[in-house]
C-alpha cells in the first residue's frame, strides 16, 4: 500500500503516525514497538508530510476524542495492507466492543476456524498495521493474562484500562 500523506500525533501512549493512500487510512504505528525497531522511521521517508490532510485531521480528531474518553469506537474508511486471512482477523477484531476483550482462541472460533487456529489469528493480530482503530490491544490471552503487543504491554495495559474506567 502506497503512503501518500502522514502526519504525526501526540497522545498518552506516545506519538502516532498515521498513513494515507488519499482515499483511506492505511496505517496507524506507535513510535517505538517493543523490540526497540522504530517503524515509523521507514514510513515518514515515503509519502510527504501533510497534516492539513483532511482524512489524517479527522483521524486525528477521532483518537483526540478517544483519548479524552468522548469516543468508542472509530468512524473512518479503513485500508489495511495484508492478506485475505489477515484482514479477515482485523474485520473480527473491529467485533470486539469497547471495554470487552476476547482470546486469541475466541477470535479463532468467532471466524469458523479449527481449534488450534489461535497462534494463525495472534500472527495476523501482530501483523495489524492500523493499531487502536483496528483494536488489537483487545485480544488476549486464554487465561486472562496480557500477551504480546507489537507497541508493547504498557501501552496494550493503558489502552484497555482507558477503556474499562470509561464504561459505566
Amino acid at each position: 500500500m502506497q503512503v501518500t500523506a502522514w502526519t504525526l500525533v501526540a497522545s498518552p501512549v506516545g506519538d502516532l503516525l498515521l498513513g494515507s493512500d488519499g482515499e483511506s487510512l492505511t496505517e496507524l504505528l506507535f513510535e517505538r514497538h517493543r523490540d526497540g525497531t522504530d517503524p515509523m522511521l521507514a514510513r515518514v521517508r515515503s509519502g510527504d508530510r501533510d497534516d492539513d490532510d483532511p482524512l489524517l485531521r479527522t483521524a486525528a480528531g477521532q483518537l483526540t476524542e478517544y483519548f479524552a474518553g468522548d469516543r468508542r469506537s472509530f468512524d473512518l474508511p479503513l485500508a489495511p495492507a495484508g492478506s485475505p486471512f489477515q484482514r479477515q482477523v482485523w474485520a473480527a477484531l473491529q467485533e470486539i466492543r469497547y471495554g470487552r476483550t476476547a482470546s486469541y482462541g475466541d477470535v479463532a472460533r468467532r471466524l469458523g476456524l479449527p481449534p488450534g487456529a489461535s497462534r494463525a489469528v495472534g500472527l495476523a493480530n501482530g501483523a495489524n498495521p492500523i493499531s487502536i482503530i483496528i483494536p488489537c490491544h483487545r485480544v488476549i490471552g486464554a487465561d486472562g493474562s496480557l500477551t504480546g503487543y507489537g507497541g508493547g504491554l504498557d501501552r496494550k495495559r493503558f489502552l484497555l484500562d482507558l477503556e474499562s474506567d470509561l464504561l459505566f
